[in-house]
């Protein structure tokens, strides 16, 4: 088709691509920014119940808030809170665990299960403030990877914390885990995190975009796993989709964007999906959602509809 002597991209429904344009009035910029206000909402709010119930003894019904740390802590002083990844090192290293941490390791478990498993990575951990920053600049910056790197390449280095763990007897990327020693840094403020986390910093940026959170972390690797049975799914609404790539764009996974896949399960069904809702924000035919998981009929539906489309467009 051409208008005006300009070729005009039909996508695979036979609609025009559309790419993504930030709308000019404020009100559209925030519904586009909307998710990463809510994900900074919560990183803030987590740290800030750490924080005053450490240093401004914050209590509910006589109760302390949030004490602890992001590995283990308790909620109104009586329900425990452990990180399961954390909890299985220990476990490995032939340790006595107290029944209330394995508690805690089952309720935070429970939790990402239902919500999906890397919403941890995008909406609770306070590095992703700092990869996101990095990852920021470098859509403004000429700036290119040093090197390519398997993302698989943090289910590796997964096994070989676990191992470890066994081996040594200590919490292998605990003692470690730029994450931990972050949390520490900001909520009582001693140790190497401001160091550690200026290392990711500086690697994302200069060397491999997305590289700690998305090929090395096996915090991260661990959720994904869990991810891969949560009932919160980003949808695809495949007759929509024109194949425009703004989705893929500004997505720190953007191998879970596998259209093929997405439009035989309707949804984004990859674990590795941190549900940050950046794809669904700029996305010009509102093909993407939040919603939850969806079952083969659905899917067989997606497909009909999408061989309807053809034939009409046909």
């Amino acid at each position: 088709m051409a208008t005006d002597n300009t070729t005009v991209r039909l996508g695979p429904n036979g609609k025009p691509v559309r790419p993504f344009v930030m709308p000019s009035t404020l009100t559209g910029k925030l519904k586009v920014w909307r998710f990463i206000i809510y994900r900074r909402i919560v990183q803030l709010t987590t740290l800030l119940l750490f924080f005053g119930t450490a240093h401004w003894g914050w209590t509910v019904a006589g109760e302390p808030v949030l004490m602890g740390n992001l590995s283990s802590s308790t909620l109104l002083g009586t329900i425990p809170l452990a990180d399961p990844f954390a909890v299985l090192q220990i476990f490995l290293t032939r340790h006595v665990l107290e029944t209330e941490v394995i508690i805690g390791a089952g309720i935070i478990l429970l939790l990402y299960l239902l919500i999906g498993g890397r919403v941890w990575c995008s909406w609770v951990c306070p590095v992703n403030m700092v990869t996101d920053l990095s990852s920021w600049l470098r859509r403004r910056l000429p700036i290119k990877d040093r090197f390519v790197l398997s993302r698989n390449v943090r289910y590796t280095v997964l096994v070989l914390s676990l191992i470890l763990s066994a081996l040594t007897g200590v919490a292998a990327f605990e003692w470690v885990s730029p994450i931990s020693m972050f949390h520490r840094e900001l909520i009582f403020g001693i140790g190497m995190g401001w160091m550690a986390v200026l290392g990711v910093f500086i690697f994302d940026l200069f060397v491999l975009r997305d590289g700690w959170c998305g090929h090395l972390c096996p915090l991260g690797a661990f959720y994904g796993l869990v991810g891969k049975v949560s009932p919160l799914r980003i949808l695809f609404d495949t007759p929509t989709c024109t194949h425009c790539g703004e989705c893929a764009r500004v997505c720190p996974e953007p191998q879970v964007l596998n259209l093929k896949k997405a439009t035989e399960a309707g949804m984004i069904a990859s674990g590795e999906c941190t549900n940050c809702g950046r794809c669904i924000t700029v996305c010009p035919e509102n093909t993407l959602s939040f919603g939850l998981r969806k079952f083969n009929s659905t899917s067989n539906e997606s497909s009909q509809n999408l061989e309807s489309h053809h034939r009409r467009a046909a």
